[in-house]
């Protein structure tokens, strides 16, 4: 992680929210590397952060040490909304960064009644939950009614970057909702058709458009 200059772009996103008057006071522009981890489970959360540009995966971690992932960030929204509108004080999931990742941070110890008391602010923090909702219901209408092949297509989609597909593989099957050696099975018979190709400790994507074929977008492109 390493933090950033702030500039007009930063300020016209913060007002988008409610919080141009918080520039640049208290408010911090950070970035992390692909695989950085920005919160972990069960840390106090200090900030809240506004989504510049960048792909996270968000994680819930189960006591065996494997991880559940539960959405991805693509370019916006807001980090901590839960926490601060529940009053938690601790992180309730994992954020890793999937590509480089920049977000800008706002003290919650400084600005949290702030933040309760904006209404432009708290206006977009519902929509936004509202939309969490909405993914997790898709999440459940995925594990029900895809096959295992379209979920693991559309999670090396979702997953990869520059092409590469590397995420640790006993999560990915926790996630995809199926048993590792299935998920092993249908790895290697993309592989085997010419879709992926096994690159060290990751996968090289060489067919992307078969690859979306065979994924759940596909049924939605139908609809």
């Amino acid at each position: 992680m390493k933090e950033l200059p702030m500039s007009d772009k930063h300020r016209e996103k913060l007002s988008e929210y409610g919080l141009q008057d918080m520039y640049p006071d208290s408010c911090r522009l950070v970035s992390y590397k692909a695989g950085e981890t920005l919160l972990r489970e069960g840390m106090p959360l200090t900030w809240l952060g506004v989504i510049m540009c960048g792909k996270a995966k968000i994680c819930s971690t189960a006591p065996n040490g494997r991880n559940l992932v539960l959405c991805y960030y693509v370019s916006e929204g807001i980090i901590g909304d839960l926490e601060l509108m529940t009053g938690l004080k601790s992180a309730t999931t994992t954020i890793v960064a999937i590509t480089d990742f920049e977000c800008i941070t706002i003290s919650l110890s400084i600005h949290s009644t702030a933040l309760k008391s904006n209404t432009v602010f708290l206006n977009r923090v519902g929509n936004e939950l509202a939309l969490k909702l909405l993914r997790s219901s898709a999440n459940f209408v995925s594990s029900s009614l895809y096959s295992g092949e379209e979920r693991l297509c559309s999670y090396i989609l979702q997953t990869s970057h520059n092409r590469m597909f590397s995420d640790i593989l006993s999560d990915v099957s926790c996630s995809v909702g199926m048993s590792y050696r299935h998920m092993f099975r249908l790895l290697n018979q993309l592989c085997a058709e010419g879709i992926l190709e096994k690159h060290g400790y990751g996968y090289l994507i060489l067919d992307r458009d078969a690859l979306i074929r065979r994924s759940e977008s596909s049924h939605h492109k139908t609809v």
